[in-house]
């Protein structure tokens, strides 16, 4: 049973109709939005969230961070089971909503990433999700791999959710920053002069956290961050992890799972010699970590902004939100749900702008944030079958 959340009216009302589909680093399942979109605003009229079976979730956890013992038949069985429930994703979402699915221009799947390696020998990402799966089974025009190719054009294909983050707040006035909290932590600055916009991930966001308490407690992730408010912050561990280069370098950067694991956490606590730590101890440290390294990214990179606009998963770790706050005390940390839109709906709603940008031929990608050459139209199309 999935969890549904709607707001507004559902009916088309002759308004063009795009769903968005995004499964992040967690790989706990899928998010769905139906979504229009105006002059730079745009309406979430339905939404909800499909996990995704143990048993393909616990292939994709083991998968994903053993590259090694992935087999060629492995990743196609995956993408095709994972194309399903993106499509049974999408045949929830309308049928909850009262949408035919005639009522829809696009869907823009991103995909479920099993693999990220922009600064390969070869460069490349990989995301699962056969888009002819969900084409075909939903009688829905499908745009799918957004990511490909900006990293032809020598980017990070990664982060995409800047440039809907641009275009939604282009009549705001004053510079903000947006920061979305997934397994991966992700910001974007939006100055003054909205044609200047960085982006980039700052590091790990909930990944570490999620790891961790899987690991000691058998949970898939610390409800409001209470066991990590519950334990202590270690300065000698912390300082190890931050002595990681990623934090330093400078933008355009992307990073995942394939970096900031259960691997990576390891060798930091056998250097800081965290034996005697409690294992909430390490918890608060991660989570300390999370909020740091986003709160230097931000006094580094956007001096002068005056909000933080939050989205992602982590906007409900209580604790996690308090640590930001305090790495930037004299900035107003807000959910961007005082925009309105739901906190965890936003990067759905980006991949379908995505895909309304794409059926519209226009650019999806923004080279200040990625890397790449130069803007780039994004995404493969694949139409339904008659």
């Amino acid at each position: 049973m999935s969890d549904f959340a709607e707001t507004g009216d559902h009916s088309p009302g002759g308004t063009e109709l795009y769903i968005g589909l995004m499964s992040g680093t967690s790989m706990d399942g899928i998010d769905a939005a139906l979504v229009s979109f105006g002059s730079h605003q745009c309406h979430v009229h339905a939404s909800c969230s499909l996990p995704y079976p143990n048993e393909l979730r616990a292939k994709l956890l083991l998968h994903s961070r053993n590259a090694s013992r992935c087999n060629v038949d492995e990743l196609g069985a995956m993408d095709q089971w994972i194309g399903e429930c993106f499509r049974d994703a999408v045949l929830e979402l309308l049928q909850s909503a009262s949408v035919p699915s005639a009522a829809v221009k696009a869907i823009g799947s991103h995909g479920q990433t099993i693999r990220h390696q922009p600064r390969a020998e070869r460069p490349f990402t990989l995301q699962l999700g056969d888009p002819n799966i969900i084409a075909v089974g939903t009688g829905i025009t499908t745009v799918a791999d957004f990511r490909r190719a900006d990293i032809a054009l020598g980017g990070e294909g990664a982060p995409l959710a800047p440039a809907f983050h641009q275009w939604l707040f282009a009549k705001k006035d004053g510079a903000r920053a947006v920061v979305n909290i997934g397994g991966i932590a992700n910001i974007t600055i939006l100055h003054e002069d909205l044609h200047q916009v960085a982006g980039f991930d700052t590091g790990p966001g909930n990944t570490l956290l999620d790891g961790w308490i899987r690991a000691e407690r058998n949970q898939s992730f610390d409800e409001s961050g209470n066991w990590a408010r519950s334990g202590r912050v270690s300065d000698v561990l912390l300082s190890r992890l931050l002595e990681d280069p990623f934090f330093d370098e400078a933008p355009p950067k992307s990073t995942g799972f394939e970096k900031f694991n259960a691997d990576w956490l390891a060798k930091a606590l056998s250097l800081a010699d965290a034996s005697e730590l409690e294992a909430a101890d390490v918890q608060a440290t991660l989570a300390e970590l999370s909020a740091a390294t986003i709160g230097a990214a931000l006094t580094r990179f956007a001096p002068d902004f005056s909000e933080l606009i939050v989205c992602g998963g982590g906007v409900h770790n209580v604790d996690l939100m308090e640590r930001l706050q305090r790495q930037i005390p004299n900035v107003a940390v807000v959910s961007i749900q005082k925009y309105g839109l739901d906190p965890d709906a936003v990067e759905a709603t980006a991949f379908a702008w995505l895909a309304y940008r794409r059926m519209a031929g226009l650019p999806g990608n923004l080279p200040s944030v990625t890397g790449a050459s130069r803007a780039a139209i994004l995404g493969a199309v694949y139409p339904c079958a008659d």
